[in-house]
């Protein structure tokens, strides 16, 4: 007995350990976001704010971040996802000669170039978080090891396919302290192909990596609220919102995708009148919204989920614009954050109505940020497993997951190619000899 369950805990203890790695390894990241959401209180939402010092950081960092994205640190651009994708769902025929490219885009040297645009990114304030950078980064240490140590058959006993998509799943999981959403983001997004296998390892990695995750840069990860069932007379303003929320989440990559052609060929022609354009647009933004309009919304998100109020109607228009152009134009991150704020907001106009307490206009945010989430994003069970993690509350889950579903089919039809498959896409069009973007 005793040989059997050694060859059962070495494995398992090995998986723990390599979580615990993980969970520190996230701390700069963490910090980084932490230091977004300071600088936006500091200079922005203080009772006496500094718009104009908030202005200059803002075109700053801006600036600099277009000028290095698309130019010295290319390779750092965008989530750093593209790849990764790549690997579980490009067709067998097309993978002939550039999996070996793909695998090399998920170094520790990528991660490396994209840390300086992180750090732009968050002084700046630019509409993004941090999940994909994280996924990322995980799938890119648990690669790092497998090359670094081929004799580690933990590792070497799996594909590296196998194992970017376990570190991918397990680095968001770790970094949003939930093994419930490093498998549910493994199985529906990462490993559409690899299935079950992912399923221990992610959930081994990601627990422990829970463990020793900080809290930093995370407003809107709520203690655990429990709202109640949602009553009858609130049953037709979460359908209204599941409707508007999956058409909204359409319109969102609907505008993301000819945005971001746009910034292409414009950086490859002015770069650094694009840069002065790009950072112009965004810190107009920031004015015209008080600096709502920056970071990844988990501020506005926060507020939103407790059921607080969220600022005029005019602020989704705001916060839609950041979102778009910073995703447009290369920032590190991806749709998460972004359009789960943006779907929260929807209840802004809702506001002030007497038949809607604080607890109702919480509910009604959870289910607008899942269907605009789902509607732009597609994959059901991830989706509402996210807000969950970030609400807390059992008793709305099995409503979150109906309204899923449910704006993820009405999204999949209404926003035609998604952001992931476009990105997908366009490694697949690239000559396999070419220099790596990875957007």
């Amino acid at each position: 007995m005793t040989e059997p369950s050694s060859a059962v805990v070495a494995p398992l203890g090995s998986w723990l350990l390599l979580g615990l790695l993980f969970g520190v390894l996230l701390w700069p990241y963490q910090a980084l976001s932490e230091l977004g959401f300071r600088l936006q209180r500091g200079l922005w939402l203080a009772p006496q704010p500094q718009p104009l010092l908030g202005c200059l950081l803002v075109f700053g960092a801006t600036s600099l971040l277009v000028l290095l994205a698309w130019g010295p640190l290319a390779g750092g651009r965008g989530g750093g996802t593209a790849s990764l994708l790549a690997l579980d769902r490009a067709p067998d025929s097309e993978r002939a000669g550039r999996e070996e490219r793909w695998l090399q885009q998920l170094s520790l040297a990528t991660q490396l170039r994209r840390l300086p645009l992180m750090l732009l990114t968050h002084l700046g304030g630019l509409a993004v978080g941090v999940e994909s950078p994280s996924v990322a980064l995980g799938a890119s240490v648990l690669l790092a090891i497998r090359r670094r140590w081929p004799g580690l058959q933990l590792l070497a006993s799996l594909s590296p396919q196998l194992v970017a998509v376990i570190g991918g799943a397990a680095g968001l999981g770790a970094a949003f302290r939930s093994p419930l959403l490093a498998v549910a983001y493994g199985l529906e997004e990462l490993g559409q192909r690899r299935g079950l296998p992912l399923v221990l390892p992610a959930l081994l990695l990601a627990g422990s990596g829970t463990l020793v995750a900080t809290t930093m840069g995370q407003p809107a990860r709520l203690p655990g609220l429990e709202l109640g069932p949602l009553p009858p007379e609130v049953w037709g303003w979460a359908a209204v919102l599941t409707l508007v929320g999956a058409a909204a989440g359409a319109l969102l990559v609907r505008l993301l995708l000819p945005a971001a052609a746009a910034v292409k060929r414009l950086l490859a022609k002015r770069r650094l009148v694009g840069a002065v354009l790009l950072a112009s647009s965004l810190t107009l933004l920031a004015l015209a919204s008080g600096g709502l309009s920056l970071n990844d919304g988990s501020l506005s998100l926060a507020a939103a989920l407790s059921g607080d109020a969220v600022g005029p109607p005019a602020i989704w228009l705001w916060r839609l614009l950041s979102s778009v152009l910073s995703l447009a134009l290369g920032a590190p991150g991806g749709l998460m954050h972004d359009s789960m704020t943006l779907g929260a907001l929807l209840i802004s106009p809702l506001q002030g109505l007497p038949a809607l307490d604080s607890n109702a206009l919480a509910q009604l945010a959870a289910v607008g940020a899942t269907a605009l989430f789902a509607g732009a994003h597609g994959c059901p069970l991830f989706c509402a497993a996210f807000v969950f993690t970030l609400q807390g509350d059992p008793g709305l889950l099995p409503l979150l997951l109906l309204v899923s579903a449910v704006a993820a089919a009405l999204g999949e039809r209404w926003r035609g190619e998604g952001w992931n498959d476009h990105q997908v896409l366009g490694l697949l069009d690239q000559n396999p000899s070419a220099t790596p973007s990875s957007r």
